[in-house]
């Protein structure tokens, strides 16, 4: 079984795949830049300025690690490590994100700004992604026969028509 019929299961894995490299590769940017360079800026900034860079960093780290987690357990799903219907548990779901101020967002380095809305669309992207499958799981409900409603309606359309 797949996600979505619309989506081939060879280019759901790739898209996996794409999308959990760019957020590992994002991941080791944000801790490069907020553990290193951003430490020496920080020690420049006015204190709530400060305060607002350590509270965006944390906001991209943990959009990353939330993305990743999503994205790991959708390789597990397509290994058969854990089960389609799995995948509705909360446990399974992405994590939810707080949001950035845009008015806070202005105060910050640009590097810092970049991270934050890479890691914010990126996020959005996911969330797509899982709205997608997930809507892929209604159509995977069968009947005694084993037909979906969606391939049901199909088929009396196919008929009338």
């Amino acid at each position: 079984m797949q996600p979505d019929d619309s989506i081939h299961p060879a280019l759901f894995s790739r898209l996996v795949d794409g999308l959990y490299v760019e957020a590992m590769v994002m991941a080791d940017e944000a801790r490069s830049y907020f553990d290193s360079q951003g430490e020496g800026l920080r020690q420049q900034m006015e204190m709530m300025t400060r305060l607002s860079f350590t509270c965006e960093s944390l906001k991209v780290t943990t959009r990353l690690m939330h993305i990743i987690a999503w994205l790991l357990t959708q390789k597990a799903w397509q290994r058969g490590e854990i089960g389609w219907a799995d995948l509705s548990d909360p446990k399974y779901l992405l994590g939810e994100a707080a949001t950035s101020d845009r008015a806070v967002l202005q105060s910050l380095p640009d590097q810092a700004r970049l991270l934050v809305t890479g890691s914010e669309e990126l996020y959005e992207r996911v969330r797509r992604l899982q709205e997608r499958v997930r809507a892929g799981s209604d159509l995977a409900v069968q009947d005694s026969d084993g037909n979906s409603p969606a391939r049901q309606l199909q088929s009396r359309l196919e008929r009338h028509f």
